[in-house]
């Protein structure tokens, strides 16, 4: 058994290699992040645990949105067709997983699993921050629909 083994359903979506090379580029530039913020401890084989433990544990979801991720997006994307497309293309890659980094980084490591398109929202918000930026929206665009209505 392999020590990254993906299983079903992921088992069923994504090839074992392509896994494993995703994991192991999200593991490196997670580390080479942390280094550059000062965790001179970062290292890619426990990134690589932490992360596929996060892989795990989402189920195949997004871990905030319980939206189901589109696991065969894995290493597909395109640089030059996303210069030539811009956000057409990367729009199509909104569920693509994407590693969340929950805290600062000088820690022990601690990832989430959600869409690219949530990660890219959240930003570096904390979850509670994101939450509170979630309600603000909700209610901005519930007050529109209330005034547009009337």
């Amino acid at each position: 058994m392999k020590k990254y083994q993906l299983v079903a359903p992921l088992s069923n979506i994504v090839e074992q290699a392509t896994y494993e090379k995703w994991l192991h580029r999200k593991a490196s530039s997670h580390v080479k992040r942390d280094r550059a913020r000062g965790n001179k401890t970062a290292m890619v084989a426990e990134y690589k645990i932490e992360i596929h433990r996060a892989v795990l544990d989402c189920n195949g979801l997004d871990v905030y949105t319980q939206e189901k991720l589109d696991w065969s997006l894995l290493s597909k994307y395109d640089n030059d067709q996303s210069k030539l497309h811009g956000r057409r293309y990367k729009k199509l890659f909104a569920m693509l997983p994407s590693v969340d980094h929950v805290d600062d980084g000088l820690g022990k490591p601690n990832f989430k699993i959600c869409s690219w398109q949530t990660n890219d929202a959240k930003n570096d918000l904390e979850y509670s921050e994101f939450v509170e930026l979630c309600h603000k929206v909700v209610q901005v665009a519930a007050n529109k629909k209330i005034n547009k209505d009337t």
